[in-house]
């Protein structure tokens, strides 16, 4: 799939959620302003899954990074890849960028941390086979771990993946703000993951906003 015919696949997934996004080069942009979103893809080799990257700026000085898998070949690739965003991180980037809100699809709540109160959107925890149950305590785990940061009065979003592979290994990743977070690989490692046979990946993303009053 070609740049402009990527560019109109997000820009449709975006429109179908009341997002409208204008093409201005390499760029989908907002009423000509930010946010804006620049999407790439990039096929998978020796018949690894390709992967769709999503870069939103927010200001000249801020972006959010995502990467979605897309299994299949050719343009079927890159749809799956699509439908992996709007499971898992869509909404909390419509939300926390947008200001559209889908209390079905997030879950929304106000938190204080360093007496500062905080919008906070949490995207679901999507999971690479559908019956893999989710560990306890996610959410209050990642309060009591962004309460411990220094939160400057800003946006701020955090991914954690995790991936149990076949013979029991696990690899593990928590990133706040595009950046290793070493508190989110310890709460990754605290919680209490399923122990299959089929091996399974799960990812989360979330964000928080100072509260407008």
């Amino acid at each position: 799939m070609n740049i402009d015919a990527l560019q109109a696949e997000v820009a449709r997934l975006f429109e179908r959620h009341d997002v409208e996004l204008e093409p201005e080069e390499e760029w989908l942009m907002t009423d000509g302003d930010y946010p804006a979103v620049s999407a790439s893809w990039e096929d998978g080799k020796d018949g690894a899954p390709g992967r769709l990257n999503l870069d939103i700026v927010i200001d000249e000085m801020r972006h959010i990074e995502e990467s979605f898998a897309g299994h299949g070949s050719g343009d079927a690739a890159v749809r799956d890849a699509l439908k992996s965003l709007e499971r898992s991180s869509l909404h909390v980037l419509l939300a926390a960028c947008w200001y559209v809100t889908d209390d079905r699809r997030i879950q929304l709540d106000t938190w204080d941390i360093a007496a500062r109160s905080w919008d906070v959107f949490i995207g679901p925890m999507t999971f690479s086979h559908d019956d893999v149950p989710a560990p306890d305590g996610l959410v209050a785990g990642l309060r009591e771990a962004l309460g411990r940061e220094s939160l400057s009065g800003e946006l701020h979003w955090a991914r954690l993946f995790y991936r149990r592979a076949d013979d029991g290994s696990v690899v593990a990743e928590a990133l706040l703000d595009n950046e290793p977070w070493p508190a989110g690989d310890r709460l990754l490692g605290q919680l209490a993951w399923p122990r299959t046979e089929q091996a399974y990946s799960a990812r989360c993303f979330m964000a928080l906003d100072i509260r407008d009053y």
